[in-house]
């Protein structure tokens, strides 16, 4: 039959005067072996009743109660059963109680006898959550609250409450307990509840209060060391687990995320930010955060860096900024505008700023933010700790950095092995393949005396093609060469496209046969807005195009020149065929260097593959774009590209300066 009413409840019910105390589980060990000692070292028969919370602890002192039997016909022992212990009546008497009975939580002991009594009534406290600690160091930390004392009534009270719970467990034992409380108990109406006065011979009071003292003391002096210790051990495992975590990747992103979230989580931060920056930055997108409940999210927003005074100081200082209360800092109430703004928005109550630096250079900012209604303050083990993981953090990203340019110039040396491939591959071909006819010519014109006029004049115009294929080679090396290097010098002026399109269509028609050309349609008018750029690289553009076109397209094809207005301040202009076509997975490959969509060796139409990678180069260096289009094969091309148009009126000696430039550019690219 359970009892749901804790003993010390009644007790103190029983006494309300009484206030109880706090034990550790160390200082009752020592008084319940003081007491049990008493007993064992005495001559009388007390009465002894031991409550155990659980039959584990009874068994720890079991062969100390088989010696306590021996001396009393009056002892009792109760104890929650696990594996053996019954309620059986032995050397002593075992009440076993459920676990639904108040004594699990509690811890007892009643010695009485003809010379002196006391007790030790106490119940156990809610345990602290576990640490890291030993199990030895959790058991002894645990708590208890109740009464110890000398005073006889108090002790024979506890009996009395004890004995009636024990009956009702063992009710075959009634007779000897009504003998025991007749023995013990029985002039317990007729002593009042003043502690009686014992001698100083019998009365252990001063040497067991010194005991207890010294061991409540030197239990708090454990606690704290324990507690030291395991806080010490969860941040030395977080910054070890942060280490391990961003050591095992080279992603700047997978770093400052895994970063983020174990630091917010290790330091149990409402917010957790990490973003990158530099010094001379405006504002710094926040790009790795870590919410701990329903904090509003700020991941994805721009943050101030330039215009915040505490961002400043952190440069300045070079080292971690705190802040325990924001409303209550100057820094944050002088600037209104920006910083009280800041906090608003982002509830924050407490601040803390780190920097992200590596070897003085700063590479991103951490900042952790509390709030909650009450601000914390930023312990300077804590501060460390975050900056700790901030130098990891730095060594992590600059690694990672280091990789990627690692990774970029193996793609560079790879690109360069290959162009040094394609180079010697197409230099054998284009330049073996023309030298080859010219000796042949050269040799049939040396041996062949009586050749006829006809086949003479074959023999010298096959001669020079081949060597104007060398030379255009050659040129065209030359020519990507300068543009790549940054050597060219550029005039830009204001230019008629009309104009650069007629010269490079007369270029054109002067290097080709005219029966072979396509039909070509110009669609820009004379009176087209001016452009702005170098005269002789536009020319060059232009008529690279063209002969790609004409290249590429039958003679019964059409060739397209148009130019339409893209924004307020460039053109579009648009060659266009309706010839061979490209495949749309190529579409960015055409303006590589080398590239011929039918293999550098194998192809059909001649050419070196660099006349599109130059179009490029002079593209970009006036600030446009160049790309194609095209639906594929044999449905036609499209080539774009951008160009800036003039923006002021030009004058007549800009003119004459502008003629004079392409005169010169059209006699050097003939």
């Amino acid at each position: 039959m359970s009892n749901p009413n804790s003993v010390v409840t009644d007790l103190l019910t029983a006494f309300p005067q009484w206030r109880s105390q706090m034990y550790f589980k160390s200082s009752l060990t020592a008084l319940s072996h003081a007491m049990e000692d008493q007993v064992l070292a005495g001559d009388e028969q007390p009465l002894i009743i031991a409550s155990f919370q659980k039959e584990r602890f009874y068994r720890q002192e079991a062969h100390r109660y088989q010696r306590i039997g021996r001396i009393s016909p009056h002892v009792y022992v109760l104890a929650a059963p696990e594996t053996e212990f019954s309620s059986i009546s032995d050397v002593y008497e075992k009440i076993a109680f459920t676990p639904e009975d108040e004594l699990i939580h509690e811890w007892h002991l009643v010695v009485i006898a003809k010379h002196y009594a006391n007790c030790l009534i106490c119940r156990e406290k809610t345990h602290h959550p576990k640490t890291q600690a030993s199990e030895i160091a959790m058991d002894n930390s645990r708590r208890f609250e109740g009464i110890w004392t000398f005073d006889r009534t108090v002790s024979q009270k506890s009996a009395v409450i004890l004995l009636k719970r024990i009956v009702n467990y063992r009710p075959e034992l009634k007779g000897k307990i009504d003998e025991a409380l007749e023995l013990y108990c029985s002039d317990i109406d007729n002593i009042t509840s003043t502690p009686l006065e014992f001698s100083s011979s019998s009365n252990p009071d001063p040497f067991v209060q010194r005991l207890v003292t010294y061991l409540q003391a030197g239990q708090y002096k454990l606690i704290k060391a324990n507690r030291f210790l395991s806080v010490k051990e969860k941040k030395e495992r977080l910054l070890n687990s942060i280490t391990e975590a961003i050591r095992r990747s080279l992603d700047p992103d997978q770093i400052l995320q895994v970063a983020v979230d174990k630091l917010g989580e290790g330091l149990d931060v409402c917010r957790c930010l990490i973003y990158r920056c530099q010094e001379t930055d405006l504002n710094a997108e926040i790009q790795h955060e870590f919410l701990n409940g329903k904090i509003k999210s700020i991941k994805g927003k721009s943050w101030p860096v330039k215009a915040n005074p505490l961002f400043e100081e952190v440069l300045t200082l070079r080292e971690s900024l705190s802040i325990d209360d924001v409303s209550i800092d100057p820094r944050i109430q002088n600037n209104k505008s920006l910083l009280s703004q800041l906090v608003n928005s982002c509830s924050i109550i407490s601040w803390l700023i780190v920097p992200i630096l590596y070897q003085g250079k700063l590479l991103g900012m951490m900042e952790l933010h509390h709030c909650d209604s009450m601000p914390v303050t930023w312990k300077p083990e804590d501060i460390a700790l975050v900056d700790a993981i901030a130098t990891q953090v730095g060594v992590a990203l600059i690694q990672a950095e280091s990789y990627a340019n690692l990774e970029d110039l193996n793609e560079q040396l790879e690109a360069l092995d290959r162009t040094r491939s394609n180079l010697v591959a197409i230099t054998g071909h284009e330049l073996r393949t023309p030298l080859s006819t010219i000796q042949v010519c050269l040799e049939s014109l040396a041996n062949e005396p009586d050749m006829s006029p006809e086949l003479r004049q074959v023999m010298l115009s096959t001669a020079l093609e081949d060597a104007e294929r060398m030379r255009k080679l050659v040129q065209d090396f030359l020519t990507l060469s300068r543009l790549e290097s940054g050597t060219v010098e550029w005039n830009p002026e204001p230019l008629s496209l009309q104009e650069c399109v007629d010269l490079s269509l007369s270029h054109i028609r002067s290097r080709q046969d005219q029966s072979n050309i396509p039909s070509i349609n110009n669609f820009i008018l004379d009176s087209m807005v001016l452009v702005e750029a170098d005269g002789e690289w536009l020319v060059e553009v232009l008529s690279k195009l063209l002969d790609n076109a004409c290249k590429f397209t039958d003679k019964k094809g059409q060739i397209i020149i148009q130019v339409e207005e893209k924004n307020p301040s460039q053109l579009k202009v648009m060659v266009s065929d309706n010839g061979r076509g490209i495949e749309p997975e190529k579409l960015k490959q055409v303006f590589d260097r080398f590239y011929q969509e039918e293999g550098a060796l194998r192809r059909s139409a001649g050419g070196t593959g660099l006349g599109l990678a130059i179009c490029r180069q002079i593209v970009k260096n006036w600030g446009g774009e160049i790309w194609a289009e095209s639906q594929g094969k044999n449905k036609g091309s499209q080539f774009y590209f951008t160009i800036p148009k003039y923006t002021q009126k030009s004058t007549s000696n800009s003119n004459n300066t502008k003629k004079n430039r392409r005169s010169s550019s059209q006699q050097n690219l003939r």
